[in-house]
C-alpha cells in the first residue's frame, strides 16, 4: 500500500458513504427518534455486514453474485421489501423512545437498531458489489502487497469512512431531536423519512449487476 494510493481512495470512498442511501437514512430515523448515543452504536450491525460482505468477496461468493443474475434478483427483491417495510413502519409506526432524553441504551433497542442496520445493508446487493467493484480499482498489481492484503485494507478504511459518514446522518436526525418539534412536525419528518425510504426501495428495484 502506498500513500498516493490511499489519498486517492479516501476521497472516492467519501463520497460513496455520505450519499443518501437506504442506511444513512436509517441513521438520520433512529437519531431523531432514539438520540445519537444508541444509533451510533446501532452503526455496529451495519459494520458487521459490511465485516461479512469483506469474508464472501475473499471466498468467492461476491463474484457469484456480480455472475448470477438470479441471486442478484433473489437478494435485490429481499432488499425492496425490506425497505418497503422500515419506510412504511416509520411513516406509520410510533416506536420512539420516549425516554430516549435519559440517554440510556436499553438493551432491546439496541440491539433492534442494530438488526435494522445489519438487514438493511445485507439485502442491498448493490452494498456488496461495492465490495466487488469499487474497492477493486484502486488495488495496484505490482504494488509489494497481495491482491487480498490491499482490498482487506481498502475495505476497512471503506468501513471506518462509512462509519464516520452515517455519524453525520445519525448527529443530523439527533440535532433534529434536540430542537425538541412538536408531535405533528416530528411525524412530518417520519413520513418523509419514510417516503424517501421507499424511493430507495423503488430504486433499488429498478437496480441492475452493472
Amino acid at each position: 500500500m502506498t500513500l498516493a494510493q490511499i489519498l486517492l481512495f479516501l476521497p472516492a470512498a467519501a463520497i460513496v458513504a455520505i450519499s443518501p442511501g437506504a442506511n444513512n437514512l436509517l441513521a438520520f430515523a433512529n437519531g431523531s427518534r432514539r438520540g445519537l448515543l444508541p444509533t451510533v452504536v446501532a452503526l455496529l450491525g451495519r459494520c458487521m455486514a459490511f465485516v461479512l460482505m469483506i469474508a464472501m468477496v475473499i471466498v468467492g461468493l461476491g463474484a457469484l453474485l456480480e455472475a448470477s443474475e438470479p441471486a442478484f434478483q433473489i437478494l435485490k427483491w429481499a432488499g425492496v421489501l425490506y425497505l418497503v417495510y422500515l419506510g412504511v413502519k416509520m411513516m406509520i409506526g410510533r416506536d420512539c423512545n420516549e425516554d430516549g432524553a435519559s440517554g440510556l441504551i436499553q438493551p432491546f433497542d439496541a440491539y433492534s437498531l442494530a438488526r435494522r442496520e445489519f438487514m438493511t445493508a445485507m439485502t442491498n446487493p448493490k452494498a456488496i458489489l461495492l465490495f466487488t467493484a469499487f474497492v477493486p480499482q484502486f488495488i495496484v498489481s505490482g504494488a509489494g502487497a497481495s491482491f487480498t492484503a490491499q482490498f482487506i485494507v481498502l475495505s476497512a478504511i471503506y468501513i471506518a469512512v462509512e462509519f464516520i459518514a452515517a455519524i453525520g446522518w445519525a448527529l443530523a436526525g439527533s440535532i433534529t431531536r434536540s430542537l425538541r418539534p412538536s408531535e405533528r412536525k416530528l411525524s412530518v419528518i417520519h413520513r418523509i423519512t419514510g417516503g424517501m425510504m421507499l424511493g430507495a426501495a423503488a430504486l433499488l428495484a429498478t437496480a441492475r449487476r452493472t
